[in-house]
């Protein structure tokens, strides 16, 4: 591990954790993924090879991100943001769609499919952290501060809720944070909220009214699921898959779980290697080893935030904090929903489901992270050698 580390910059409990866990996520793939072979055909070994150009790649850009300077990043966040909008504007109409729900993109010639909001939720975190920038000082008035800051966070997830409101709901609660950071008035973050809310109901309204616009594709499943999950001991049909994810808990055992291979509820669950992953790795790897796997993304929160709040640019501060935010949402979302304290969403284990766009942008954004610690360390390497120099 020191070998490869010495070719790594930036924070090596960074790099240590990303590159465990995306070596443990190989195990976990090829474990989960008997209900992928059940559905769709296949073999557990042609999905484990998927992964690993997946993780390959997302590796890939890890190391070219970490290895810029965190200025270009700044200078890229508004294009990228522009971009993100493109690619979901053209995933409305041409996307493709899996479960009813148009989220994806097809590359052309290579085949490969790609989720749009994946990459449109990082690009959003960069632009606003560059726009609180820009607009410090400003954010008291309403025209020249507040709504060029937010307009983009309600375009992308105006443009997301459509099929994927989880999604969408925490981009949102993320962005909300960042705004109280950069001192955005309390009430304008209210008046924000309170907007969003009524925008969200108003559409919902002139669904029900005219649902032949189909506004909401996917608005029938959002109700079932929250009916479902209130009323989860009238529902046992429409309950089955978060069922089965807390009979999988259980089947863990309080300790050591089931041992790798061996699980079994994992077999009846959608998506055990993605969605319900947190159910599936306590079914075989137990109580303990959960624990360690909480500590693990706290660790991991903890030294991204460090790193964003040691920095003396409140852009890298804003994005590290923003990273590090929505990868903790996402884990704790996907471990909620298998506990059954929240209905069934679609958010998968940062670093661990099997790999994607989800994987390749969660890497990228660890990439841009490093990239912050690496000019962090650059500048007190360049501070202790101008001590070094005054006193001789």
């Amino acid at each position: 591990m020191d070998k490869i580390l010495k070719y790594l910059k930036g924070d090596a409990v960074l790099w240590v954790i990303a590159l465990l866990m995306l070596a443990f996520s190989l195990v976990t793939v090829y474990s989960f993924v008997p209900i992928l072979v059940k559905v769709e055909g296949g073999t557990p070994f042609g999905y484990l090879f998927r992964h690993i150009v997946y993780a390959g790649i997302a590796l890939g850009g890890m190391y070219w991100i970490h290895q810029k300077d965190p200025k270009y990043i700044n200078q890229a966040a508004k294009f990228a943001f522009y971009l993100s909008v493109a690619i979901l504007i053209f995933t409305l109409f041409f996307g493709v769609k899996v479960n009813n729900a148009g989220r994806w993109v097809r590359v052309p010639f290579i085949g490969l499919t790609f989720q749009a909001s994946d990459f449109a939720r990082l690009a959003l975190i960069l632009y606003v952290s560059r726009l609180l920038v820009a607009k410090k000082g400003k954010l008291n008035k309403w025209k020249e501060g507040f709504f060029p800051v937010v307009l983009p966070i309600v375009v992308i997830c105006a443009l997301i809720v459509k099929d994927n409101f989880s999604t969408a709901a925490i981009l949102f609660g993320v962005s909300l944070m960042l705004l109280f950071l950069g001192r955005v008035p309390f009430f304008k973050i209210f008046a924000l909220i309170g907007g969003g809310v009524l925008l969200l109901v108003f559409i919902v309204l002139v669904h029900k009214a005219a649902p032949e616009l189909n506004l909401l594709p996917r608005y029938q499943t959002w109700e079932n699921r929250i009916i479902n999950q209130v009323s989860d001991e009238e529902n046992v049909i429409e309950n089955a898959q978060a069922n089965n994810a807390q009979l999988a808990i259980y089947n863990g055992g309080p300790l050591l779980g089931r041992g790798v291979g061996n699980g079994k509820l994992k077999e009846f669950i959608p998506e055990a290697y993605a969605d319900f992953y947190f159910a599936s790795f306590v079914e075989e790897f137990g109580l303990i080893s959960s624990i360690v796997l909480i500590l693990i993304y706290l660790i991991l929160l903890y030294r991204i935030m460090r790193i964003g709040l040691n920095s003396k640019k409140m852009f890298e501060t804003y994005a590290c904090i923003g990273i590090g935010m929505l990868m903790l949402s996402q884990a704790t979302v996907n471990m909620l929903v298998c506990v059954g304290i929240f209905p069934v969403t679609g958010q998968n284990m940062p670093l661990l489901a099997m790999g994607g766009s989800a994987l390749m942008m969660t890497c990228f954004a660890l990439g841009i992270v490093l990239s912050i610690s690496a000019q962090q360390q650059k500048v007190v390497a360049k501070e202790e050698d101008e001590l070094i120099l005054e006193s001789v």
